[in-house]
């Protein structure tokens, strides 16, 4: 009988737990969506009441859906407090019935597990065929949420996971019946709409990762498109990214019924724990040299760099290398499995440096990563700054409320220029870094 009481004041707290969350969801302005407004605000749950009450009510949804393995793996994952996004997202993703999302919040803040564990609490592993959805930019950033859900569903066997990117193929003939496909959106196209190995009419949930990609570049958006309009109705869509630009959040909005939208201030995307500074430079001989005097004035944990190209990315990881660094490269000329390899020897700590065109500069994850240089600032295609790109490079670092380093090299009056516009978009100051004062760099370390 004590029991049955317990439960009962325990359903009570969380009721009015979720009513209180829904009300500061509406004074904050973060509300359903008709397609005419939108929140600029992510509400700021900072209570440990509200903290515990909210793992409470994920206890009770699991347990309720017979998820108790899945609940053991969170814990098992060590989250025992749930970051922002996920006090804000939560209680509307696992609600019955399900609510359409659109969520922006930036890197390093949990949007992943956020969505990977909405995705594992929908399966129905009684049923043989996939219900659930998940689109990535990326080969890399698809196996990394893969890596994600396989961890949190590590005590539920039952749950079955399939990968669609390149180098993976289904057998002719046969069916896929894994309960959740990730992957990248033209793998994903051809296995559901040209070859229909699985039926796109059943998906219960569908998650796009880095949404404003996914909407913004023409071959991905159609891609995405023709996915979308073979769902269900009743589908529970999932939009998330750390930027949206207007005119894709508008269209995100006309896609995504009745969707409710969590957004952060634009001013709020550039991170505080993320120091930024500017080196001023002749030539890349000097960025080097800059490089150097960082490495030689700080002690770092790992680093990416970010080049323009190829060739300035080949040339940089071949000097880095000739002066005893551990340094690996990644760009668009190297196999998925070289690839792989790469990120697996920086994630374990073999390579401390990494080199790297854009293809990194997205959603991966790897917490010693103390800071990031832009050896060539990020330009958009008219060669002004593209500062969507600029914030994701940064949030390399910086994860999860941890201080980070971003510094930039520039080289001419072009990119200065380059460095202003990002400094007045973000609103934040972009600082100045003399490496030559050996006080200064030595203040760049006592930071990190």
């Amino acid at each position: 009988m004590s029991e049955d009481w317990a439960k009962k004041a325990e359903d009570q707290e969380i009721s009015s737990m979720v009513k209180n969350l829904d009300l500061k969801k509406s004074e904050n302005g973060v509300k359903k969506d008709d397609g005419s407004e939108t929140s600029e605000e992510q509400p700021d749950y900072a209570s440990p009441a509200e903290a515990s009450l909210l793992l409470k009510m994920i206890r009770k949804t699991l347990v309720e859906t017979k998820k108790t393995g899945l609940l053991k793996g969170v814990y098992a994952m060590g989250y025992n407090a749930p970051s922002k996004i996920q006090e804000t997202a939560l209680p509307t993703l696992l609600a019955d019935p399900p609510q359409n999302m659109i969520a922006q919040s930036q890197s390093g803040t949990g949007k992943t597990a956020a969505f990977v564990l909405a995705m594992l609490s929908r399966v129905d592993t009684s049923l043989n065929y996939t219900q659930v959805l998940c689109i990535s930019p990326t080969y890399e950033l698809a196996i990394q949420t893969g890596e994600i859900a396989a961890k949190m569903a590590q005590f539920c066997q039952d749950i079955k996971l399939k990968y669609a990117v390149r180098g993976e193929e289904v057998p002719r003939g046969t069916k896929i019946t894994e309960h959740i496909i990730i992957g990248t959106p033209g793998k994903i196209m051809d296995w559901g709409c040209k070859l229909k190995l699985f039926d796109l009419s059943k998906i219960r949930v569908f998650v796009l990762d880095e949404a404003d990609v996914m909407i913004a570049q023409q071959g991905h958006h159609d891609q995405c498109i023709r996915i979308h309009k073979l769902l269900p109705k009743t589908c529970q869509m999932m939009f998330f990214s750390a930027t949206y630009e207007k005119d894709v959040m508008e269209f995100a909005q006309y896609i995504v019924p009745n969707a409710l939208s969590i957004r952060l201030k634009r001013e709020q995307e550039s991170l505080d724990n993320i120091k930024q500074y500017y080196i001023k430079c002749k030539n890349n001989d000097e960025k080097y040299t800059a490089v150097q005097n960082i490495y030689g004035g700080i002690s770092i944990g790992q680093a990416i760099l970010f080049c323009h190209t190829r060739k300035t990315a080949n040339w940089l990881a071949g000097k880095m290398a000739q002066d005893g660094h551990a340094v690996g490269i990644l760009n668009g000329d190297l196999t998925v499995e070289q690839r792989l390899a790469v990120l697996d020897r920086f994630r374990s700590g073999q390579q401390r440096v990494l080199v790297t065109t854009n293809v990194l500069s997205r959603g991966i994850d790897v917490e010693a990563v103390t800071i990031v240089v832009n050896f060539d600032l990020p330009l958009d295609q008219n060669g002004q700054a593209d500062c969507e790109t600029y914030l994701h490079r940064i949030g390399r670092t910086g994860r999860f409320g941890k201080n980070g380093i971003a510094i930039n090299l520039v080289d001419s009056e072009k990119a200065m220029a380059v460095c202003k516009q990002i400094e007045k978009h973000f609103g934040r100051t972009i600082e100045f870094l003399d490496t030559d004062d050996a006080d200064q760099v030595e203040k760049l370390g006592h930071f990190h």
